[in-house]
């Protein structure tokens, strides 16, 4: 009987030596943006957080941008303004979809909209947050309240719960996920700081493989994990940005 004891310590003993080398060796860390979107092609679905100009993940579209990738599919809340953010890919016709919940200060992202050259689908902005949460928690399909009874219902399943109708609406995943955190370290843990937070969170579950941006990149141990947001295990790619604009989509100001 010792002896199976100690042979089941020893095997579960080398088990934890093994997982925790992996775990050392693991290198998720890129030099920069323009490694960080290897791998990504023409015609693949993006998921890219933030909302409005807060949080979104300027290195890697400003990288994207630069590229000859075309005919995206990019989920995300909104398209950025022109000339920065996601309307750097809109100018130059890398987008072929949107989905998002609002059209905001881009007049190119209406212009190509109502002149047809973009396809969109515009999504409640609280549907749109819960289907990218149920691509990432494996959730196909669920109900909302949300568009019952306007043009968001057309061709959609309706079911009565409780004498109230709702609407079945299905799960959004991505080829990949582009967020931007404060905090990052090698593992890729993620914090997130105040609303920059905004769909950055739930958009790093929902990707197939999930590029992380961060402004501070510290060694793995160093976050405390009561104050992590989205766990390594979602991200693939992490690297320290540079040069964040962090711009204003609106400024109101006072008079002098």
């Amino acid at each position: 009987m010792n002896i199976i004891i100690f042979a089941k310590v020893r095997f579960l003993f080398r088990i934890s030596i093994n997982l925790r080398e992996i775990l050392l060796t693991m290198n998720k860390v890129v030099n920069n943006a323009h490694e960080a979107i290897k791998g990504i092609e023409s015609r693949m679905t993006l998921m890219l957080g933030g909302f409005g100009l807060c949080g979104i993940p300027e290195n890697c579209i400003a990288a994207l941008a630069a590229s000859d990738i075309t005919g995206l599919t990019c989920i995300s809340n909104n398209a950025g303004v022109d000339g920065f953010g996601l309307g750097m890919l809109l100018r130059r016709h890398q987008i072929r979809k949107m989905i998002s919940s609002y059209v905001g200060e881009n007049k190119e992202f209406e212009r190509q909209l109502l002149s047809g050259e973009l396809e969109v689908d515009l999504i409640p902005q609280g549907t749109l947050a819960e289907r990218i949460r149920a691509g990432g928690a494996g959730i196909p399909a669920f109900f909302v309240p949300a568009g019952y009874g306007t043009e968001v219902a057309d061709g959609k399943p309706v079911r009565e719960f409780d004498g109230k109708m709702y609407l079945e609406e299905h799960w959004l995943k991505a080829d990949f996920a582009i967020v931007k955190a404060w905090k990052g370290d090698t593992h890729g843990n993620l914090v997130y700081k105040s609303t920059a937070n905004n769909f950055n969170q739930v958009m790093a579950t929902a990707g197939r493989i999930t590029i992380a941006e961060v402004e501070e990149l510290v060694p793995a141990g160093t976050l405390d994990p009561n104050h992590i947001h989205t766990p390594g295990i979602f991200v693939q790619r992490i690297f320290q940005g540079t040069n964040y604009e962090k711009r204003i989509e609106f400024a109101t100001t006072r008079p002098d």
